[in-house]
This record gives structure tokens, C-alpha cells and sequence, in this order.
């Protein structure tokens, strides 16, 4: 399935075959495919949960207002990033670089961070929302559905998943065998309402 093909055909799903196992290997082919998704500073700052063990996936559904994916899917990711990713070694980051492009990067990440909550804080959001369209597009193409979810406690995830201080959760992805057709999708907006040229007014 060629990418435009798989934007087309990936729909949110929420009714998975509980009995399907994905492998090891398909796992990771999924997550290094999300691992070679853009961050800012090429620092990598997002970190994925796979939670496989049947007891945790309970806790979280929990937590998740009771929803099946949780548990049905074959895979649920919680896609979490260390907001301080920027200061752990930033030069490792860029090691392979020519080497003028390390002496002008490297001491660049500090100053941009440094002091600043909010921009760490939105920089892990946009990392993650690139990653997590990464993965359900290499899922479509690989033959699975998927569904992005935010429906749940936050905090309760934090704590039953371990969440590091400086970790923040973005959102969570489920990933398995869809089982039921889907319906069209439900109201899209039209081109013209959504593309706006050059300036708004």
C-alpha cells in the first residue's frame, strides 16, 4: 500500500479481534518506522510504552473509561516524551553530523530550552502527534487498524504505566485486527473552509 493510499484507507477503529497476536518483529518494524518521524533538534524525545502484560492493559481500560480497545487490541502504545531529552547528552544527538553542523547545532539546543516549561512541554506534543501519524500509517500499510485515544485519566496512565518526572504522556495509540466494516466518514469539512491562502483576512 503506497502512503497516499494508506492515508485514505486509516480510520480511527474501536473494535479489534482480541485473539490476534502481532509478533516481536512487527512490532518493531511499527516502532522503528516511528522512530525515523522529525523532532526539533533532532533530540528523538519521544519514548514508546508498549504495553503488552493482559493485567496492566486492564488497569489502563480503567482508567480509559471502560473503552475495549484497550484491552482487544493487539498492541496499545502510550506515547510518552522526556521533556528534558534536550539536556541529556545533546551531543550524541548530532554525532554523525559534518562536524561544522555539530559546532553550530549542539550549542544551540541549551539556549532554546533552557528555562523555557511551555516550549518543552509543546516541542514533546509535536514530536508525538508526528510519531503517532507515523505509526498508524506504517499500521494500515502493514494490514492493521488503529486509533488514536486521549479519552482517559492522565494521571491514573501516569502512574500505572511509571511515568518518569520529567516523562509527559501525549496520547495513546491501539493497534490490531479491525473487526467491523466501517461507516463513512462522518462530516468532513470542505477544502475551501480548511485551506486558507496566505493570510486569513
Amino acid at each position: 500500500m503506497n502512503t497516499l493510499d494508506a492515508i485514505q484507507a486509516r480510520r480511527a477503529i474501536k473494535h479489534y479481534d482480541p485473539a490476534h497476536v502481532m509478533t516481536d518483529a512487527e512490532i518493531r518494524q511499527l516502532l522503528e518506522a516511528a522512530m525515523q518521524a522529525p523532532t526539533a533538534f533532532n533530540i528523538q524525545h519521544w519514548r514508546f510504552v508498549t504495553v503488552i502484560d493482559p493485567e496492566v492493559r486492564k488497569q489502563i481500560r480503567a482508567a480509559a473509561w471502560d473503552q475495549a480497545q484497550v484491552t482487544d487490541s493487539s498492541l496499545l502504545i502510550v506515547m510518552c516524551a522526556d521533556k528534558n531529552a534536550w539536556k541529556k547528552e545533546p551531543a550524541r544527538y548530532w554525532k554523525k553530523a559534518p562536524q561544522p553542523v555539530q559546532d553550530f547545532l549542539v550549542p544551540a539546543i541549551g539556549p532554546y530550552y533552557e528555562g523555557r516549561d511551555q516550549v518543552q512541554r509543546d516541542e514533546c506534543m509535536r514530536s508525538c502527534g508526528l510519531a503517532g501519524m507515523t505509526i498508524m500509517l506504517a499500521a494500515k500499510a502493514m494490514g492493521y487498524d488503529s486509533c488514536p485515544m486521549d479519552g482517559f485519566d492522565f494521571d491514573a496512565v501516569a502512574k500505572i504505566i511509571k511515568l518518569p518526572e520529567d516523562h509527559v504522556i501525549s496520547f495513546m495509540i491501539a493497534v490490531g485486527k479491525g473487526t467491523q466494516p466501517v461507516w463513512p466518514k462522518p462530516g468532513q469539512l470542505s477544502y475551501d473552509e480548511v485551506v486558507i491562502e496566505n493570510t486569513f483576512g
